[in-house]
Order: C-alpha cells, then structure tokens, then sequence
C-alpha cells in the first residue's frame, strides 16, 4: 500500500550560506556539496513523503541561530513538506538557557539535538551536571532531545533519561550499532542498553541511518537484524521513520532504504506500519 510517510530526520545544507566543520574532517567526500530541499523534493518524488521534520546538520557553533530562523523560514512556506525543526544546541554551555528560551516561542521548533558521538564528547559527557540541567530545561519548554550517540555508550544516555524525566528522548538511527559489526560483546550491550531505553517511559526510536553501516552489495536482510530488534523493543507506539538524506546516499537512495524499510516490516499488521511511517511522528513531534 501507499502509506503516507513523514521523514522525521531531514538534514539540509546550503554550503554556500553555511559551514559544516565535520565535511573537512570525515572522509565522506560525496557529501560535500550543497543539498538543498529542491535536491530533496526531487529524491523523494513519488514517495508520498506528506511532511518532514528537519534535522540539524552541526554547523559552526556561530550560525546555529542563522540555521534555526532559516529553517523556520522553510517551514513557513507552502512548497515544501517540512513542518518542524530539531535544531542545534550545547546543552551544557552556559548561555543554552538564553539561547533557547526565546527559540521556544516558534511554534515550529520541536526539540534540539548535539551529537554525541563525534571525538570532542567523550563518554559521559551527557553526564556533566550542566548538560544534564539544559537537557531539563528542554523539558521545561516542552521540546524534546534527539540522542545520537556511541552504540557502546547508551548505558550513559538511560542515566542522562532518567533524570530527566519530562523530556521527550528520541534515540536516534536504532541506536547506531552497525549492521556490519562482529563485536558480539558490543551487540550485546547494545541490545541491553536498547531494552534499558525502551523500559523508560519518555523515551522512542528512530528507525533510520543504520544502512550507511550495510556492505557495499547489501540487501534488506543485512538490515533487518537490527531493525526487527528495535521494533519489538520499543514496540508499535513508539518507532518512527526517518530518512538520514543525504547522508544515507552513502549507500542507498532515499527510495532504496524506504523500499527495504517497507521489505522488512511487510508482514507486520497495516496498523503496526501506519504508525511507524506516519502516525507516530504526528504525535512525537506535535505536527498539526
């Protein structure tokens, strides 16, 4: 069937207007070019992708305030799907509070994210007191944190979770244990720290990202181990999809990873996959 789908996880770069200090650094060299939303609307034509919500790309920390009004601008127009934002953020810097509060009164943000699992936070960085106290703070203003972090360090997101427990936590990209480790004792613990996250109850899951981690040759099957885990930990209410474009074009096109999402649930109930498309993000991220 033709499911509506919502894109929870649309990243956007104008290098042009914006800098991204990972693009340097990370060997990903066809990522760095403009990706802009004509790029997008044309990779996910036909798809019935009905609404996005974007997702903040790590700029320099001195335009993370010019990202967030662009993309309030974007979500302001008619030509496109994109109907919130997940903006950048330093939780534990001491302007957050100053920063953010006045970001809240837009009715298009929808929460704030820093990635956790770049070399400069290292384990247990979302521990420090300061970020702990922004990350409640979020929760204060009724926007949620998405946590895109170390497979091996989710134990450190449960502790961040359950101090905060008016906060909506989104675990980002089913918890980003690849699809390609042999690590039985890194799968392990990621799997306990899954089920740990899952316990809580202000916390949901992304199904998304993990094909950037398949063999060049994949197939479905070699995502589906990670995926089927996932469903069944958190359960119907409480995944949602989302497409990682560009960077998921690592290894599939955005009609490529949806296709093999759509493979593998397809013997799950109309109900169960209407809710990991479509419904669950309508909820989770409070689109009209």
């Amino acid at each position: 069937m033709d499911l509506p789908v919502i894109d929870t996880h649309q990243h956007l770069w104008d290098l042009d207007r914006f800098r991204l200090p990972w693009l340097q650094t990370e060997d990903v060299p066809a990522l760095r070019r403009s990706f802009v939303m004509s790029d997008y609307l044309q990779a996910t034509r036909g798809l019935n992708v009905v609404k996005t919500v974007y997702m903040e790309v790590d700029v320099a920390p001195e335009q993370q305030l010019a990202e967030a009004e662009y993309v309030f601008d974007l979500c302001a127009r008619d030509d496109n799907p994109l109907a919130g934002a997940v903006i950048s953020g330093r939780p534990a810097a001491p302007d957050f509070a100053a920063y953010i509060r006045p970001l809240a009164r837009n009715s298009y943000l929808k929460g704030v994210r820093q990635v956790l699992h770049v070399p400069s936070t290292p384990p247990g960085y979302c521990l420090q007191r300061q970020f702990v106290h922004g990350i409640q703070l979020l929760g204060d203003l009724g926007l949620r944190f998405d946590l895109c972090m170390r497979p091996g360090e989710l134990y450190d997101a449960v502790k961040l979770v359950e101090q905060c427990p008016r906060t909506q936590f989104i675990v980002d990209h089913c918890g980003n244990m690849s699809v390609s480790s042999r690590d039985a004792e890194l799968r392990k613990k990621w799997q306990g720290a899954m089920q740990a996250l899952a316990a809580l109850p202000n916390t949901v899951c992304k199904v998304s990202g993990i094909v950037v981690t398949a063999p060049p040759q994949w197939t479905p099957a070699d995502l589906a181990p990670n995926i089927q885990f996932t469903l069944d930990t958190f359960g119907a209410d409480r995944v949602l999809f989302a497409g990682d474009w560009p960077v998921c074009t690592l290894r599939a096109t955005f009609a490529q990873w949806l296709s093999a999402l759509k493979a593998i649930v397809q013997d799950r109930p109309l109900a169960f996959q209407r809710k990991l498309f479509h419904d669950n993000a309508v909820r989770v991220y409070g689109l009209a």
